[in-house]
């Protein structure tokens, strides 16, 4: 059994929608950010950057921090998504939205959503790098169905929680057509839509 202890963040419904997707056992042991419970030394010992989530394989008795590396071990653990001729593609679009669309879209959250008004150079810097992302995977959409390829992989269930918070960037993902058409084929997935709801409060993947 997974034990994912996470807060309800793009990063943690990553890892919630792929184990919905294997159909794996898991339990969900919330970490409430907002009380900083991430610093606690017991969960340290866990992620030693103080970053949620992070997942206890009860069955093999080790533990994991860093979403990306839990994918990767999901994907190989359950042999689904991660596809061992694809994995060189796979990888590439799995570190750019660990290294730059989840990093940068963050902090377009931050200024433009959470801190309206607190520095015009951030909110002006980070929508202009976040409409970039945008136009970028549209045009790598508009060659290829999902990102590493035909199939569905770990770099589409890594990037679709980002997106998946459209409303807050103000960019208009209707004006982006492949992006559009690659997040609502994402959206109609139930596994998707189940894990969506990390916390089970209801959650609905937002419309267009």
């Amino acid at each position: 059994m997974i034990e994912l202890l996470t807060a309800d963040t793009p990063n943690g419904k990553k890892i919630s929608i792929m184990l919905e997707e294997i159909k794996f056992d898991y339990k969900v042991t919330k970490i409430n950010i907002n009380k900083n419970e991430q610093f606690k030394p017991e969960f340290k010992k866990l992620s030693p950057f103080s970053k949620i989530p992070v997942i206890i394989d009860h069955d093999k008795k080790i533990s994991m921090f860093e979403s990306g590396a839990i994918l990767i071990y999901l994907g190989e653990k359950s042999g689904k998504f991660y596809d061992n001729d694809q994995r060189t593609i796979i990888n590439q679009w799995l570190m750019g939205q660990m290294g730059y669309v989840g990093p940068m879209l963050g902090q377009h959250h931050q200024f433009h959503h959470y801190n309206p008004g607190k520095s015009e150079f951030g909110e002006k810097r980070y929508f202009k790098i976040s409409e970039r992302i945008y136009k970028e995977l549209d045009e790598r959409l508009s060659k290829s169905r999902f990102l590493a390829g035909m199939k569905y992989t770990i770099a589409d269930i890594a990037t679709f929680p980002w997106i998946a918070r459209h409303e807050w960037h103000d960019i208009g993902l209707k004006n982006f057509a492949n992006l559009t058409r690659w997040y609502q084929e994402i959206s109609e997935r139930e596994a998707v839509q189940k894990g969506y709801d990390l916390l089970n409060k209801g959650d609905q993947v937002p419309k267009v």
